[in-house]
């Protein structure tokens, strides 16, 4: 049965996204918007046994001030601590003794609490996370303890060239925006912080007003809406919906800057500018030149910097796309003494591709290893989970298989040589080394 916006769970209405007019298609995607605001997506995989199932804050790293930097992915691990009604200890061993996972991160836009469980387990899941999300302690004690972690965490990517270079680069591509911020904050904002800033921002987004529930796999939504009801979800009061002031973002202009290590034996590069937003309809064009430029062992940076010139183990490109921009570049790392070198080449490479765009045969290739990789990335839940996520956290339509293979397959040349003339040219890039020796 298709169900419509007409049909209704708890007086609630429900959507299936991915069906046509007449219902011919199958749905594959569900949608329903309670009236405490949370948004609920489910996917039902045929064949799974087990659900991947997160929840994804609207508040995260972009919305913090600079002497608070570090306050959201402080609060993701102090929600860890305990709960109203699971001590630490309680929360490590929840999932694991069913034999499925717990984990969350804190990126730029959104903080994210995800677990996979068996389908059976969907309930302790939905338990687990809705204490994590609404009922952290946030006692005083637990902050003193978990501060010396994040210290040790940010000493950890000091520690690690290949992490640092990134934190490094985002500052200076993005200057003093939250785009810059490093997201474990610095020692200084992270000592700083206190039970107070934890709690206001837990009161402000922490509610299901800002809130965005997934879960994939053998799951089927009116089951999926039982048990967020059953766990208390859909009880909890909407909370503040005050938007968060962000500024609007500019990245720098071409420059360069060095971090001086002498104490590493290779000198890390990354070479970077904007890229692309996730709404762009240019997209997959750009991730189809990304893709070819740096995406793998035969991409044109791989085969002339690593298989023609040996002047690298790795050589790679990054991309991450945002609602109001993105980043993207160029990351290797190369002895002090061929540093250089290597550089010169990766700007060779990039400035043909830039200057001209990809032939008709790189093209096609391009498409049939794009098509791959989309195909390949839905077969797990989880990265079902998070796809099902984005179509609300972006506005991103839901797309079958079908349909995303025909956006790959009607991307073409003018387009490729848009994003390429517009994004790949080195010249506009922001370049950052760390090591003994710098480059420019």
């Amino acid at each position: 049965m298709v169900v419509t916006a007409a049909d209704a769970v708890d007086g609630t209405a429900v959507v299936a996204i991915g069906a046509d007019a007449s219902g011919a298609a199958a749905p594959t995607l569900h949608r329903t918007d309670l009236p405490n605001g949370l948004t609920v997506l489910s996917e039902h995989v045929p064949g799974a046994r087990s659900v991947a199932f997160g929840a994804w804050v609207r508040a995260a790293t972009l919305h913090e001030s600079a002497e608070q930097m570090g306050v959201s992915h402080l609060l993701e691990h102090m929600v860890f601590k305990g709960t109203r009604s699971y001590s630490a200890q309680d929360i490590a061993l929840s999932l694991e003794t069913l034999g499925g996972s717990l984990d969350a991160y804190t990126e730029r836009e959104h903080t994210s609490y995800q677990a996979r469980v068996l389908d059976e387990h969907l309930a302790d899941a939905a338990t687990v996370i809705g204490e994590l999300v609404f009922e952290p302690m946030l006692r005083l004690d637990d902050l003193a303890l978990e501060r010396k972690v994040i210290l040790e965490e940010i000493s950890m990517v000091e520690d690690t060239p290949d992490d640092i270079i990134f934190d490094v680069h985002n500052r200076a591509l993005w200057g003093d925006h939250p785009h810059g911020y490093a997201i474990l904050g610095t020692r200084d904002t992270v000592r700083a912080l206190d039970v107070a800033d934890l709690q206001a921002l837990h009161a402000r987004a922490y509610h299901p007003g800002r809130l965005v529930v997934a879960a994939s796999g053998r799951v089927e939504h009116e089951q999926l809406l039982d048990v967020l009801d059953r766990a208390g979800w859909t009880q909890r009061p909407r909370g503040d919906m005050t938007p968060f002031a962000v500024d609007p973002v500019e990245a720098a202009g071409a420059h360069a800057e060095h971090v001086l290590r002498r104490d590493i034996g290779q000198t890390h590069i990354v070479l970077g500018g904007q890229g692309i937003a996730y709404g762009d309809p240019r997209r997959y064009a750009f991730a189809v030149v990304d893709m070819l430029l740096g995406g793998g062992m035969s991409s044109k940076l791989f085969q002339r910097v690593r298989e023609e010139l040996g002047l690298a183990y790795s050589v790679s490109t990054f991309n991450s796309s945002f609602a109001d921009t993105g980043a993207h570049g160029v990351y290797l790392a190369s002895a002090p003494d061929t540093a250089q070198e290597a550089l010169d080449a990766v700007r060779e490479v990039m400035h043909e591709v830039a200057a001209n765009g990809l032939t008709s045969e790189e093209l096609a290739a391009g498409k049939r290893q794009l098509r791959g990789q989309l195909v390949l990335s839905m077969e797990g839940v989880s990265s079902r989970m998070y796809r099902a996520a984005t179509t609300a956290l972006y506005g991103e339509p839901f797309r079958t298989v079908d349909q995303l293979m025909a956006l790959v397959e009607a991307i073409d040349e003018d387009t490729v040589r848009e994003v390429a003339r517009e994004y790949f040219n080195p010249d506009r890039h922001v370049l950052v080394s760390l090591g003994p020796q710098a480059v420019r």
